[in-house]
């Protein structure tokens, strides 16, 4: 009896011989979605998808790729949904005398999330006559919805985008994201040019110096606690538009270098390019990548230290000037 009982206990778990039962070679995984109030309790139960999962092979073994986009696509169309309706139903009424306004027209719309694209109502709605406005109607998803795509996916994007090529980004985003076959090379270069774009406004202005105080003294000043590593390099590369002509790419990283207290922290490099013909900003584009970096390092109530640390700034400054002087 004490050998069946040692053959029964495997993988930790002790199975009586009397209740021992075989099991089928397949199982049904039911996931579910319960939306509850703010008081706790269930409101609705949704079945969001049912897997019928084999265990006889190595590859049948937890969820596939496959699986886990089919789950994270359903799942985010039930939760996205359901946010829209909720915020379609606070909008349904006047906000000053609380009248149910008036359904004009039943349109929609598509959203790109980072797990699927998905078409959603966007009802237009008319306006209550208690208060006098501009317009007679509105839709109310468009305040909600001020872009077609979501801010995660364009992050994605322009992150792979700026490490590979847009072909290679959108190889990797397809590969481990649920993502629609309407995805391409544009669409993806188009939004990482739209976020390029806004960075580009929020750059601050050019100025001659960065740094305050004479040269003079800095070597006087205190060193900051902590440092990083800074590296600026050129490359000329020909022109795709006239074949004849080359142009001059700049690129730069910077990355910190931790305390012996912060050595388990994994070092986050900070990088920039530009080209000089082009780039009308580049002293403040060095110097944003640098504070960025910097700004993490220095106790800013120090002040001489954070001088100290704005001589590395004025030096790459100085050197980014006579790459571009060449």
């Amino acid at each position: 009896m004490l050998g069946i009982m040692d053959h029964l206990r495997y993988n930790g778990l002790c199975h009586s011989s009397a209740t021992q039962t075989r099991r089928s070679a397949r199982m049904r995984v039911k996931l579910q979605l319960v939306l509850c109030s703010d008081e706790g309790h269930e409101e609705t139960v949704t079945d969001v998808i049912t897997l019928d999962k084999d265990h006889r092979r190595i590859e049948h073994l937890g969820l596939t790729l496959a699986e886990a986009k089919q789950v994270l696509s359903t799942l985010q169309r039930h939760v996205l949904q359901h946010q829209i309706d909720t915020f379609l139903d606070t909008c349904s009424a006047c906000a000053d005398c609380g009248a149910q306004l008036k359904m004009k027209a039943h349109a929609s719309r598509s959203f790109r999330t980072l797990f699927g694209t998905f078409t959603l109502d966007s009802p237009r709605l008319e306006h209550c006559d208690c208060t006098r406005r501009k317009t007679s109607s509105f839709r109310p998803l468009s305040a909600l919805l001020t872009e077609s795509v979501a801010p995660e996916l364009l992050y994605m994007e322009a992150k792979w985008s700026s490490l590979v090529s847009y072909g290679m980004s959108l190889d990797a985003l397809n590969d481990f994201l649920p993502l629609e076959v309407t995805l391409d090379v544009k669409t993806i270069r188009y939004d990482t040019l739209k976020v390029a774009t806004r960075l580009e406004a929020e750059l601050g202005e050019e100025q001659q110096r960065f740094i305050e105080g004479d040269p003079s003294d800095w070597d006087l000043l205190p060193l900051p606690d902590g440092c990083f590593k800074v590296g600026i390099d050129g490359r000329y590369v020909r022109n795709w538009f006239d074949k004849k002509h080359n142009f001059e790419v700049i690129v730069g990283k910077s990355m910190r270098s931790f305390t012996e207290d912060e050595a388990d922290k994994a070092p986050s490099p900070k990088r920039l390019g530009f080209v000089q013909t082009l780039d009308t900003k580049p002293k403040r584009r060095l110097y944003e990548v640098l504070q960025s970096g910097a700004s993490r390092l220095i106790n800013t109530s120090e002040l001489s230290s954070y001088r100290r640390a704005g001589v590395l700034m004025s030096l790459c400054i100085r050197c980014l000037h006579r790459l571009r002087c060449r």
